[in-house]
């Protein structure tokens, strides 16, 4: 059934406060659930609605929980997620750092205690709106080994960046750090599917194309097959939201794709820049365009964020298409 935008997020809200979130809470985690869907990401869309609410239910994730700033020093701050739903614990610390990079130039804020904070470029759509450019990072549950490793230690670790752009669309970046996206397997498993070798070990730590070893096993970096790199990357987003946020380590959190388990208490960090500061708002936006205009040259270029801008405009208009199942699961939430 296709249903207007707004009515999606009032239903999704509506299943996240039946299932314990206090209201703040399931609007800001519904505001960003429908948006991932709107931009064709259903992996971070609508299909967490009942993870979210099951770990609401069984305590994995705190439902009164109000986010707060925990500490702050000069640009530097952190958020104290509260070990809730991590959307409104995001919205405050990058609502307080792109006020502090008026300030300062450079803000970065963190995320601690927190859960699954969903599409993390989404976190960064304030920061380009007031003509900054962002960067974030986020842990996981533990999915890849270290270089050289054989037992998951890193999650996938995403990171995101966003630049603006004078009247046009921002570009958006976001990326994990695993070969490919763990929901390929998982939609491989249930296929009864082989996967690629280089995707992934099996739980005795070697290559292995049975998607159900896979799960049961960890997922490769990027480009691990040739080089510790991707790994690598991985351990310094680990870092940086857990050792200098004040996270948990993945190892140490329970999987979002089980029922039961720990509250993940995992960590965030944003780090938001003014152009002005530097080369100046004008230079900035200046050789932005002269660089994107080199890479448009060639016809095969789509510039970071325009598929995504595209489909949310497109849902804005014509609404979310919502399976049966699950307007029955939330209206029964």
């Amino acid at each position: 059934m296709k249903l207007p935008i707004p009515e999606v997020r009032a239903l999704v809200s509506a299943a996240l406060q039946r299932a314990g979130a206090n209201p703040a809470m399931a609007e800001a985690t519904a505001s960003a659930l429908v948006l991932a869907e709107a931009q064709g990401l259903g992996s971070h869309g609508l299909s967490r609605v009942g993870q979210y609410s099951t770990h609401l239910r069984n305590g994995r994730a705190n439902g009164a929980a109000v986010p707060q700033v925990l500490r702050r020093k000069g640009g530097a701050l952190v958020v104290d997620a509260g070990e809730g739903l991590a959307f409104a614990a995001c919205t405050l610390a990058v609502t307080e750092a792109i006020a502090a990079a008026r300030e300062h130039g450079i803000a970065l804020a963190g995320v601690a205690r927190s859960h699954h904070c969903g599409v993390v470029v989404d976190h960064l759509r304030a920061v380009a709106a007031a003509g900054m450019v962002g960067l974030g990072f986020a842990n996981s549950p533990a999915a890849m080994p270290a270089a050289g490793g054989r037992h998951p230690v890193f999650g996938t670790n995403p990171v995101a960046a966003v630049f603006p752009r004078r009247g046009q669309d921002p570009l958006m970046i976001d990326l994990s750090l695993s070969e490919v996206a763990r929901g390929k397997v998982m939609v491989a498993a249930k296929k009864g599917e082989a996967i690629p070798l280089g995707w992934a070990l099996d739980a005795d730590g070697q290559p292995t194309t049975d998607a159900q070893a896979a799960l049961a096993g960890s997922m490769l970096p990027i480009g691990a097959a040739t080089s510790p790199k991707g790994a690598m990357l991985a351990l310094v987003v680990e870092l940086l939201v857990t050792a200098l946020i004040g996270g948990r380590y993945g190892f140490e959190a329970s999987s979002f794709f089980v029922d039961e388990g720990n509250r993940p208490g995992l960590g965030q960090a944003f780090i938001v820049i003014d152009p002005g500061a530097l080369a100046g708002s004008d230079g900035f936006f200046d050789r932005i365009e002269v660089l994107l205009a080199e890479m448009l040259q060639d016809d095969g270029v789509r510039l970071p964020g325009a598929r995504r801008e595209a489909l949310r405009r497109r849902a804005e208009a014509d609404g979310l298409e919502v399976a049966d199942t699950l307007l029955a699961a939330w209206r029964g939430a």
